[in-house]
């Protein structure tokens, strides 16, 4: 089994010592988000290896020396303000964070996303070009992979549309965005790719390739037999199957991109209930809850 901690919330940035407990426990507790009474228990023997989704590594520094697990890093960083990400910690923090990072684990298990593009009279593509450039030189050597995505029309985009403002993208932003990041990535020995895009830039010199295929899933735990991950509705998605351990509506970095929050009333409620010694990342368990021990 391998563990994604996580694509629903920030649990790094934000419940750090909630996970620390949870590990030195040997499990935690996974709310279904669908059919709410339903609880998956996973027990850390049973993990094969850990992948941490982030835009804020720094609360689990000091912490990684604990894990006995194989660990891969995927950390969100994007050249946006506060306009849109409203919570994110200083850039230069984050990059100081990865370096850091890149010399624990190996540059080969810490990715950068630049994820998503958004493109408006604020964020042009020049500056996005000139964003990008920086973000390579500063990295390089301490990296192996950087993974683009494009904004996606989630609801929370939608409810933040006049703030956001984005402009379409045609064919020659696509052009200019592919032949000048390929450039840009080579020149300080970086590959580049998208992210289950259907316009995956392969022609302007992007890798073909998926976030958590085969071959790392392999090269992270040894083992060969992961099911495609049914959970992602994204014909373009091949990633392996990955146990999310988040939940939704509780990151507060409040971005206005985000998939994960669209009711930020909620995510201040959810705050609230975080009990950073249950089981549970949100909230306690309750009498009539069902739990199921998840082995896979």
């Amino acid at each position: 089994m391998i563990l994604m901690v996580s694509g629903r919330t920030d649990v790094v940035a934000f419940y750090t010592p909630w996970f620390m407990n949870r590990y030195k426990e040997g499990f935690l507790d996974v709310r279904n988000p669908f059919y709410c009474k339903n609880i998956s228990r996973i027990y850390f023997k049973d993990v094969d290896a850990i992948v941490f989704c982030t835009k804020n590594p720094i609360p689990i520094l000091n912490e990684i020396d604990k894990i006995d697990k194989p660990i891969l890093f995927h950390i969100t960083l994007t050249p946006y303000k506060k306009d849109i990400e409203v919570n994110v910690p200083n850039k230069k923090e984050i990059i100081d964070a990865i370096k850091i990072l890149s010399n624990k684990l190996g540059k080969d298990r810490v990715v950068v996303r630049y994820d998503p593009i958004i493109v408006n009279d604020k964020y042009t593509i020049d500056y996005h070009i000139k964003a990008f450039k920086r973000l390579c030189s500063l990295l390089n050597g301490y990296i192996e992979t950087i993974i683009v995505s494009f904004v996606d029309d989630y609801k929370n985009v939608r409810n933040n549309y006049k703030d956001l403002k984005i402009r379409n993208l045609v064919e020659n932003d696509y052009k200019e965005i592919g032949e000048n990041f390929s450039k840009l990535a080579k020149e300080n020995g970086i590959s580049v790719q998208t992210c289950a895009e259907e316009r995956n830039l392969v022609e302007y010199g992007f890798r073909k390739r998926d976030c958590v295929d085969l071959n790392l899933a392999y090269l992270l735990t040894g083992k060969t037999k992961f099911k495609k991950w049914k959970a992602r509705n994204r014909k373009e998605c091949n990633c392996v199957e990955m146990v999310d351990v988040g939940v939704y509506n509780s990151c507060k970095h409040l971005c206005k991109y985000c998939y994960a929050n669209y009711d930020e009333k909620q995510v201040i409620d959810n705050y609230k209930k975080h009990n950073p010694n249950s089981s549970l990342l949100i909230g306690e368990l309750e009498k009539d809850d069902v739990i199921k021990i998840r082995t896979n």
